[in-house]
């Protein structure tokens, strides 16, 4: 198992991994919208989060040899399944023909007050 740690993604809140590469397969921890500059929240709005979110994850999968069309699974976490269509917006433009599987759970809070976090699975390209 090699663990993944870029200086271009925020650093982890917490005792884990930006990712994990386990043979062809890197498992990347959930992003929430934390600028990997400034450690602040960008959160003007849930598609704010959502981009700032998928931006931060973009950036593991790159520095652990994979990218967004090597993504085989995401999971997203939302405070407020009302903001589904609008996050599913911003997921549907970032992935364009790219439909990995996918599950998403409204949790009662997440990290630093996020309302987004999402997590993934991908192929090492």
């Amino acid at each position: 198992m090699t663990t993944i740690l870029t200086p271009n993604a925020p650093q982890p809140i917490g005792p884990y991994s930006q990712a994990v590469r386990e043979g062809d397969l890197l498992f990347c921890s959930g992003q929430i919208p934390l600028d990997p500059k400034t450690g602040a929240m960008k959160n003007s709005s849930i598609e704010v989060e959502a981009e700032q979110a998928l931006k931060n994850l973009e950036v593991v999968l790159r520095a652990g040899g994979s990218n967004l069309s090597g993504v085989i699974k995401t999971t997203i976490f939302l405070t407020d399944m009302n903001d589904f269509a609008k996050v599913n917006e911003v997921y549907a433009k970032a992935f364009g023909d790219v439909k990995p599987a996918r599950s998403t759970v409204a949790v009662s809070a997440l990290p630093k007050g996020a309302r987004v976090e999402i997590e993934c699975i991908a192929r090492v390209l």
